[in-house]
């Protein structure tokens, strides 16, 4: 990691650490502290990372912005940070200025597909849009008749149906009937839903990852102050295979969501390489959660469950982000798909070149 992108990131924890301390935002219940941490990471340009300067953004590097990224699932955060990111990642492919405000993407499944009109409107149904209720705009992928299409469309002229993923975070069906966009611009050659959709699992692994290497650390402190038998038990051999385990899952999650962000962060374009990766990553990371969530809640005992306890904002999150922009079993397919189109001969040299 580069000086400015430790900079970046560390910014990003301070911001997490001062206005986002786990404890503090499980036991308040009118949510009371998302303004001002919305604001701080507004006044440091985080949400907007993604966009270039003349797009009215931040201008930081794609690896900037997956440090903040990285931190944020660390922390376990309920806020559309990640979302706005994307959603401003994605209207930058456009030369689309970005608005600053609140904002999430769509669609955020890979078997949605928004229509673009003859008349410029967009129709359409996505599923599973994160933060959809409570942003102002959404930045949108469409299909018509010309090509593909990005816009800029204010949430006000959708219908949204509410929902919530795992951890009780909003988890919205997004409803286009004829709606217009603010901004409608074609897509750069060669971008396709494809190429969001790798850039949301590989988003959604950095979290996961990231709030795995909180899991581990919460387990182990536990370990280390619960007695039992007159003793800790981080003594205790099953206690140790298990953190052991957890480990090995966190650091698995790491360096795969790791290498598809570089991968990303010094690519040219979404090819077969990338998309190794990033398909990759989503199904490893996604896999870690599940294993992760239940070691952690094992150490834990009873305890781990209660709402008053943090390490649920964490397991919860982290096999709720398993779903969004493609689960594992929909990249395991789509792999296999690629491997198979390429043949026998070129795997190995595929898989070895990474």
């Amino acid at each position: 990691m580069t000086e400015s992108e430790n900079i970046v990131a560390e910014t990003a924890e301070r911001i997490f650490a001062d206005l986002a301390d786990a404890q503090t935002i499980n036991g308040s219940k009118d949510g009371a502290w998302k303004g001002p941490l919305w604001h701080a990471l507004a006044e440091a340009g985080l949400p907007l990372s993604w966009v270039p300067e003349d797009c009215d953004g931040s201008g930081a590097s794609l690896a900037e912005g997956f440090g903040v990224l990285s931190a944020a699932g660390r922390s376990a955060l309920a806020v559309p940070l990640a979302e706005t990111m994307l959603a401003g990642w994605l209207l930058a492919q456009a030369k689309i200025a970005s608005p600053s405000d609140t904002m999430t993407v769509a669609p955020a499944n890979p078997k949605d597909r928004i229509a673009l009109n003859a008349d410029g409107t967009l129709s359409g149904r996505a599923r599973g849009v994160p933060f959809a209720k409570g942003a102002r705009f959404i930045a949108v992928l469409a299909h018509g008749a010309d090509g593909i299409a990005i816009a800029l469309v204010a949430i006000a002229s959708c219908r949204i149906d509410p929902g919530l993923n795992l951890a009780d975070d909003p988890s919205d069906t997004v409803i286009f009937n004829n709606a217009k966009p603010l901004v409608l611009k074609p897509a750069p050659a060669g971008f396709d839903q494809t190429a969001l959709m790798l850039m949301g699992a590989v988003t959604r692994s950095l979290q996961i990852a990231g709030a795995l290497e909180s899991m581990l650390e919460i387990s182990v402190r536990y370990s280390n102050e619960r007695v039992a038998f007159e003793k800790k038990i981080s003594k205790f051999q099953a206690v140790q295979h298990n953190l052991a385990k957890l480990a090995g899952e966190t650091s698995a999650a790491l360096a795969a969501a790791s290498s598809a962000a570089d991968a990303i962060a010094n690519a040219e374009a979404f090819d077969d390489a990338l998309f190794l990766e990033a398909a990759a990553a989503k199904i490893r990371c996604a896999e870690a959660a599940e294993k992760g969530a239940a070691i952690a809640h094992q150490v834990h005992g009873a305890i781990g469950f209660t709402q008053e306890h943090i390490l649920h904002r964490y397991s919860l999150r982290a096999l709720a982000w398993r779903d969004d922009f493609g689960h594992e079993s929909h990249w395991g397919v789509e792999l296999g798909k690629l491997v198979a189109a390429r043949g026998a001969d070129e795997l190995w040299p595929l898989v070895a070149s990474r």
